[in-house]
């Protein structure tokens, strides 16, 4: 099958390529960038020097459909609504890693993203394939989910799902890379300010809030969410906390029990047993997310779960090849059978 990435230059891009890179049903067939147009990958991605010997091009000089069966588009939000319609219309089918349809109500995303939404007549399938393998499965457009969302999400719905949490009483603190606020210049994200530091952002009104709400309410419609997200001076990676007030005494075996049937089969999420705590570095270049911790405070009737991923593989490019591979029919694990790199 002949790929097309749009927006190879960036992280999410350089990640595609990688994992591409060993996909043993993938060509990449072109890849575009406005900033890196004549260049080759390698010298953008110097990481990927003799993997693949493309130049980026212009989007607006190319015939994609002439060269690709399937586009990924890593743009930045508000880029991809003006370029998925084409793509669509020419029967190709498409992953978005932005935001730009990931949200059913389009109010929403104009609220928290500050556009006006272009094509809200196009509806997307979002991309979590631990909750929705089968619409994935029959999908001609996917909406990825967002980094943030994934760990919450994933960490959160056994629990609301059996009715065991309090729904309005969540807090979900999460801690994040550098590299999950892409390759743009920014004051807070250089080095000087980055590094021995921990900064929260967006204490109130992150624009993944909505999103994680939005798919939580499927499993509860009065679900309310307290969430926070940090910087941390790490390349890669991303942990979120949850806490959680339980409904009623519950021993940290029959929750851990839970989580273990609930993502029974599933490929990429490793259940840790209780107590042990999930580590970035356990999941570096992998698409794997591991969910531990599991410990209750009785006294307070409260539980911690921990999830971590790689915010640029599980909670970006390698979720889309996940995603792509079930749109395709391919072995879902194709291409992203890595395991981690440590230290």
């Amino acid at each position: 099958m002949k790929v097309g990435i749009i927006g190879a230059s960036g992280y999410t891009g350089g990640e595609l390529l990688r994992l591409l890179g060993n996909h043993t049903k993938c060509e990449i067939t072109c890849v575009t960038s406005r900033k890196a147009k004549g260049k080759k990958i390698s010298e953008i991605h110097p990481h990927l020097r003799g993997v693949n010997q493309l130049r980026f091009v212009d989007l607006e000089s190319l015939d994609i459909s002439s060269d690709t069966d399937f586009v990924f588009t890593a743009t930045p939000h508000s880029t991809a609504m003006e370029i998925v319609p084409e793509l669509l219309d020419k029967g190709i089918k498409v992953i978005d890693l932005s935001g730009d349809f990931r949200f059913q109500d389009v109010n929403t995303y104009e609220q928290y993203y500050g556009v006006k939404h272009k094509h809200p007549e196009i509806k997307a399938v979002f991309g979590l394939p631990e909750l929705y393998r089968k619409e994935i499965s029959n999908a001609k457009f996917v909406a990825n989910p967002g980094c943030y969302p994934t760990t919450v999400i994933i960490g959160l719905v056994p629990l609301l799902k059996e009715g065991l949490i309090e729904h309005d009483r969540i807090v979900a603190d999460s801690k994040s890379g550098i590299s999950g606020s892409g390759k743009g210049l920014r004051y807070d994200t250089q080095f000087c300010m980055a590094e021995e530091s921990i900064t929260p952002y967006k204490l109130v009104g992150h624009r993944h809030l909505p999103e994680i709400e939005q798919e939580l309410k499927k499993f509860n419609s009065n679900v309310k969410i307290s969430f926070v997200p940090h910087l941390v001076p790490v390349i890669r990676g991303l942990s979120t906390t949850l806490h959680c007030f339980l409904k009623r005494s519950l021993d940290e075996t029959r929750i851990h029990n839970i989580f273990t049937k609930f993502f029974k089969g599933e490929p990429f999420v490793r259940i840790l047993n209780v107590g042990e705590i999930p580590r970035m570095s356990a999941v570096r270049g992998t698409n794997y997310i591991h969910l531990g911790g599991f410990q209750v405070d009785s006294e307070r009737e409260r539980i911690v779960i921990v999830s971590t991923i790689d915010n640029l593989v599980k909670g970006a490019s390698g979720q889309a090849i996940q995603n792509m591979n079930l749109m395709q029919g391919y072995k879902e694990t194709c291409g992203l059978e890595q395991t981690g790199i440590h230290p």
